[in-house]
Parts: C-alpha cells; sequence; structure tokens
C-alpha cells in the first residue's frame, strides 16, 4: 500500500480553492512563487500556468499545453464557486435551520 500512495501524490499539484486565491489575489500567488528556487524549476521558473499552477520548460510547451484537455477541464473546474466550511456545513445539516424542526412550547414542570 505505501508504494500505492507515494505514486498518487508524486505529480499532486495545488488544490483548487489555492489556485482560486492565487487568481484572486496576486500576492498570494507572489508568496507561492517565492518559495520555489528558480534553479531547480523547469525553465528557470518562467513559463508557468496559473490555473493548474504547473511550470514548463518552453513557452511552446506552455501553448501547447493551454490547448490540451487536462488544462481545459481545470479552467471550467475554476469557473464554479470553491468549496467552503461553511458548505460543508451546510451539505451535512449543521448551522443550517429550515425551519422543519418542531417548536418546543414553554410548559412549566409542577413539583
Amino acid at each position: 500500500m505505501g508504494a500505492l500512495r507515494r505514486i498518487k501524490t508524486k505529480r499532486r499539484t495545488r488544490d483548487y480553492d489555492q489556485v482560486c486565491a492565487d487568481i484572486d489575489s496576486p500576492r498570494h500567488l507572489e508568496i507561492f512563487q517565492e518559495s520555489k528556487d528558480a534553479e531547480d524549476l523547469p525553465g528557470l521558473g518562467q513559463h508557468y500556468c496559473l490555473e493548474c499552477a504547473k511550470w514548463f520548460e518552453s513557452d511552446y510547451n506552455l501553448k501547447a499545453h493551454t490547448k490540451g484537455k487536462n488544462h481545459k477541464r481545470r479552467v471550467r473546474i475554476l469557473k464554479e464557486e470553491p468549496h467552503s466550511q461553511k458548505i460543508a456545513e451546510a451539505v451535512v445539516g449543521l448551522g443550517v435551520d429550515n425551519g422543519k424542526r418542531p417548536q418546543q412550547e414553554n410548559v412549566e414542570m409542577a413539583d
């Protein structure tokens, strides 16, 4: 099981909510890119796809990538609203009052 898990996370990219934060705030993207050394990146970090959070060797590879199915799928997903903790709690029914609860009457208990 260890080898399988390593393969699944080998090429893991940034999650959708992180990419949405990069798109909304240029400072967020700068902080992410400053954490990487340009010498270690393909093409010295000059060719970057913002939506997929990937670096490419050349401009030709980047343009070919933007025409591909994976890039187009990711752009379509990013157009939707990213998930938040509030939405996750609403799905399981936490913090949502939809009016279906029975109202309790104030009944005094007799001793």
